[in-house]
């Protein structure tokens, strides 16, 4: 990863909340980095400090001490009005929970962040088609959420992530509404997401396969980070399989011409 530019640098972050007369450590010194273009995995058990660190990430709770830069811009010292403005302009999230407008149809719900940039309707629909079609949902582009799977509003949720070509995507425990099957076809989708779309995106969860997906994982407990496992090369590997066998199917194809 050294060739890559960072889009996430964390140095030296904690967190910690007064409990009567003690003191409670969510983030006990944390430091690391995420790269342009991956995959990043945050994975723990319930109390490790994983849903802290993804909110410090995202602004929406300020550090102890330590710094967050994302694209070399210290969050960490913006005010409120700041934070909402950079999140609205840089950051995409994928929730749990889906988050959905039930009045609003799957492009309306998708081209909804993009009314707060004061864009005009027709640009804001044409880029929503656009992302309705790469998570493959053209054919329920009229529905509203409680026509459509689980699966499906997460797929929504997603679309609605990356309409604003966000620097960075953040996913809070994505797969956790889900059944194990339909996780299965979320994670894919994300992970194809990264490889050909070049998106950073960092995923809290609690579950090692699903944490598997990432190029990195950075592993969590009790505030510390734990390891930090690089988990690239299976992922480079897959890659290539993927583009030896559309190349092999390409030149089957001009062979039959």
């Amino acid at each position: 990863m050294e060739d890559k530019k960072v889009v996430v640098d964390v140095k030296n972050l904690y967190k910690i909340y007064k409990v009567g007369d003690s003191k409670v450590r969510a983030l006990n010194g944390v430091t690391f980095q995420v790269y342009e273009g991956e995959f990043c995995a945050i994975v723990g058990t319930s109390g490790s400090g994983k849903s802290t660190l993804l909110n410090m990430l995202a602004g929406l709770e300020h550090p102890t001490k330590g710094s967050i830069s994302i694209r070399g811009k210290h969050i960490e010292s913006m005010t409120e009005n700041q934070l909402v403005t950079f999140r609205r302009e840089h950051v995409g999230f994928i929730f749990q929970s889906f988050n959905l407008m039930g009045t609003m149809t799957t492009l309306e719900n998708v081209a909804l962040p993009l009314t707060f940039r004061g864009m005009s309707r027709k640009e804001r629909i044409r880029r929503a088609e656009r992302m309705v079609k790469l998570v493959g949902l053209e054919k329920h582009k009229k529905h509203k959420p409680n026509q459509m799977s689980g699966g499906q509003q997460q797929r929504v949720g997603m679309a609605r992530a990356l309409v604003l070509d966000p620097d960075i995507v953040f996913a809070d425990e994505p797969t956790g509404n889900l059944d194990s099957v339909t996780s299965a076809d979320m994670m894919n989708l994300m992970r194809n997401v990264v490889n050909k779309h070049h998106k950073t995106l960092v995923m809290v969860t609690h579950d090692n396969h699903l944490a598997s997906y990432a190029d990195r994982i950075i592993h969590i407990s009790d505030g510390k980070i734990i390891e930090i496992e690089d988990n690239s090369d299976r992922w480079k590997a897959d890659t290539i399989a993927t583009a030896k066998s559309v190349q092999e199917i390409e030149e089957e194809r001009i062979k039959e011409v």
